[in-house]
């Protein structure tokens, strides 16, 4: 009998067309682990490296939720909050260096942080030990990336941006938070405007910091032509893959990849690293089977721009929720978009940070990190005269 004749084939032909992106996924996810130099340990091992550089006492696990995912997270100084919730034996345990949190009056809510693409919370190594200087700190990986749950995700940019904010909001409730602040870099600022679009009455600050996927893609196409031809052809021939694909088709060749075309990490980090512990943590997030990097794909049109561009969402946000954008003096992003926020709502604060490039956080550490502890003074009462000025400036307009 021909084998494309049997019923085994039949179904399994119809299970590729129906589900070609779970197909793909099951192939990589089998696939990469022969070819790679990376696994589950090995990222574990370089995140370690790069929390080496934190000098506070932390607790870390993971956060179970539905599914059975689970979001990466850990947390510093959180007296007064619910410790993490109990996981499965099988989970790794809290550092054993932190103390249990006993629960206490807090002076305001957590400060949680989500990172961009292709991020983890080792890349805060710089900036955990001055914020949480000021109370309770969250970092988190997003779901799909680091070291929480790679699950598939919608093909349909909708739905993939509901599952991260799903996953955010599960993820607040099973750690019981009631309101927290929250700042996001990259599209990590763009799913924490969603989530507060979302679900506004858990969030008491919104800090944005060079966020992706503002702007809409231009109508014309005179940008569209500026772009050399040459980007536009490796568009064309990478669109079938993941945009991380490079990285792990070069397989053991991948570190060095690293290495090379980042190397400017190495200088971002070089005040707590001197060898490459940055880059070959960046691999190890990387290199591991593509799952929020597809929902992210998905969330794209060409050269980057957001399918839900989100500046024409953010105006409806609740006006009593204030809202801080961050930027590089040094940044390709478009600061634009915070401008143009800026117009249409007055509790808007921007800053720029001279010398700081698309990875601020990283690039100035110390300015970065005096401007958000200088936002978490004014949620403590400390007085700001400068945003009053401005706040008063624009009643009287």
């Amino acid at each position: 009998m021909d084998d494309r004749r049997s019923p085994q084939f039949t179904v399994r032909r119809m299970a590729e067309e129906l589900h070609p992106a779970e197909h793909w996924y099951r192939c990589i996810s089998s696939w990469l682990p022969s070819w790679c130099p990376t696994s589950l340990s090995q990222l574990k091992d370089a995140e370690d490296k790069m929390l080496k550089a934190v000098k506070t006492q932390f607790s870390r696990q993971d956060v179970p939720i539905s599914n059975g995912n689970y979001v990466w997270t850990i947390a510093f100084n959180a007296k007064g909050y619910p410790s993490l919730p109990p996981q499965p034996q099988s989970k790794p345990q809290p550092h054993p260096s932190s103390p249990q949190p006993s629960l206490q009056r807090c002076p305001r809510p957590p400060l949680v942080l989500l990172h961009g693409f292709g991020g983890g919370v080792g890349l805060w190594a710089q900036n955990l030990d001055s914020l949480c200087g000021s109370g309770a700190v969250y970092a988190l990986d997003l779901l799909g990336f680091g070291r929480s749950s790679r699950p598939l995700f919608s093909v349909d940019p909708k739905g993939a941006e509901e599952q991260f904010i799903g996953a955010l909001e599960e993820w607040r409730d099973r750690v019981g938070l009631e309101e927290m602040i929250l700042l996001g870099h990259n599209l990590g600022g763009y799913l924490a405007a969603a989530y507060t679009l979302k679900h506004p009455h858990r969030v008491k600050h919104l800090i944005l910091v060079e966020p992706w996927g503002f702007p809409a893609r231009p109508e014309s196409m005179d940008q569209e032509k500026s772009i050399p031809v040459w980007i536009r052809a490796m568009g064309v021939v990478m669109s079938p893959f993941n945009l991380l694909a490079t990285l792990r088709l070069a397989g053991p060749l991948g570190p060095m990849l690293v290495q090379t075309i980042r190397s400017d990490f190495k200088q971002k980090y070089s005040s707590v690293f001197d060898d490459n512990t940055v880059s070959d943590y960046i691999y190890h997030l990387n290199a591991q089977t593509p799952s929020g990097e597809a929902a992210f794909k998905n969330m794209t049109v060409p050269y980057g721009w957001a399918k839900r561009p989100m500046l024409d969402r953010i105006v409806h946000i609740r006006p009593d929720i204030p809202i801080s954008i961050i930027y590089g003096s040094r940044s390709s992003i478009d600061s634009d978009s915070g401008y143009t926020l800026q117009k249409t709502r007055l509790d808007v604060d921007i800053m720029v940070i001279r010398g700081g490039g698309h990875y601020v956080f990283a690039d100035q550490p110390d300015d970065f990190n005096q401007n958000i502890l200088h936002i978490l003074a004014r949620m403590d009462g400390v007085k700001d005269e400068r945003r009053e000025r401005r706040m008063r400036g624009g009643r009287e307009g």
